[in-house]
């Protein structure tokens, strides 16, 4: 009787101790996808950055608000000429291409992986795309939005911006699902060097 006792509270620990483990692990797996977004916006930011101070241009932190909503900016100046100015709005999504196509083409199958930071990274790149490309089509949101940056040195319609964004977010996405599927990869990757190459217009 004591034995089997015994054995049923040890069970019933086990099953508990087995239940927080599992809770702890989910926990810990959130927590790296939030430091893989955390990641992918640190980049986004550096590559404005970047671009600022290779062109010895000062860069403001400006509080932004939109529809109530508080965040942060990095401006800089607003008599960039054309050129300079679709290099320095472009580089937080060339930091994001340069990230995602590392993540997607040295972890193709990164959906059946145990990689929360780098799917925490990869997340906020299709999000901040498709926020992106939201605005674009709107042509809605903070003056100091790159997309409204880039087409205005290209001399574009911004809804074009919004295309060209929006595509690699889709074919990235299609990638994470669908590893084997070439075109979507050479598609996507064709796409980002296609808006590199935009400098040349």
């Amino acid at each position: 009787m004591l034995a089997g006792s015994a054995a049923s509270t040890s069970a019933q620990q086990q099953g508990s101790g087995q239940a927080d483990s599992s809770g702890g692990s989910a926990t810990s797996r959130f927590g790296k996808v939030l430091l893989g977004g955390a990641a992918g916006l640190l980049l986004h930011e550096s590559g404005h950055l970047v671009a600022d101070w290779a062109f010895e241009e000062k860069v403001v932190v400006r509080k932004v608000d939109y529809k109530g909503i508080p965040f942060f900016a990095l401006s800089h100046a607003n008599n960039l000429s054309p050129r300079r100015e679709f290099v320095v709005s472009s580089a937080g999504f060339w930091s994001q291409y340069l990230y995602s196509e590392q993540i997607l083409t040295h972890h193709p199958a990164l959906r059946q992986e145990r990689s929360p930071f780098r799917k925490g990274m990869l997340t906020f790149h299709v999000a901040t795309l498709l926020m992106y490309s939201g605005a674009a089509f709107g042509k809605t949101g903070p003056v100091e939005r790159d997309t409204r940056g880039i087409a205005e040195s290209l001399k574009i319609n911004e809804r074009w911006l919004g295309a060209l964004i929006l595509a690699p977010a889709l074919l990235d996405t299609y990638r994470y699902f669908h590893p084997g599927a070439r075109w979507a990869a050479w598609t996507s990757r064709g796409v980002k060097m296609g808006s590199v190459a935009l400098i040349i217009k």
